[in-house]
């Protein structure tokens, strides 16, 4: 059974986590702006350069070449802004899922503790009862693990398939340019 100073102890341990899980959401929404503030200021000067370019443009041909002449650094430079951007989700996601398996953990650590102490106070007879609660409470610690390392692999080949996105959309965007 659990006493007050353990409860107490859980809770300001889960307070603390939560409060550091709130910073760290703080840092990753202050990276986002921070990269949107660069994005935003980058293009911003590039609309002007472009405008300029445009406008001492003499005819067709030469307006052609230099639209083919942005398109590839444009898909370059937003492949590195969606790989910026997945870097800080997964950044503050990994954060967040190891504070979930920590949590987790001493979750389970407390409930098998407690099913320890129950079995030790049972009742003779109960031995029955006991191989039961321990089983179940294997099962269901080996299910999580089974969880975990399936939503890892499937963040795995997320990152993968984000990746091999982003670099065949870059690819695809040099003979593009250089078709025109």
């Amino acid at each position: 059974m659990l006493t007050v100073e353990q409860v107490m102890a859980s809770q300001k341990a889960n307070v603390e986590t939560l409060l550091g899980l709130t910073a760290k959401a703080f840092e990753g929404v202050e990276k986002i702006v921070e990269l949107n503030l660069s994005a935003s200021k980058a293009a911003l000067a590039e609309t002007g350069d472009t405008a300029k370019a445009m406008l001492s443009v003499k005819d067709a041909q030469e307006l052609l070449a230099l639209q083919s002449g942005l398109l590839q650094p444009l898909a370059e430079k937003t492949a590195a802004y969606s790989r910026h951007l997945y870097e800080i989700a997964t950044g503050a996601s990994s954060e967040f899922t190891k504070a979930f398996e920590g949590q987790a953990a001493e979750a389970q650590q407390q409930f098998a503790g407690m099913v320890e102490a129950a079995a030790k106070n049972a009742p003779a007879g109960s031995e029955t009862a006991v191989a039961v609660m321990k089983s179940s409470v294997a099962a269901a610690t080996n299910a999580l693990e089974s969880v975990q390392k399936a939503v890892k692999q499937a963040t795995e080949v997320a990152e993968a398939n984000f990746n091999t996105m982003a670099s065949t959309a870059t690819s695809a965007a040099k003979p593009a340019a250089k078709k025109r």
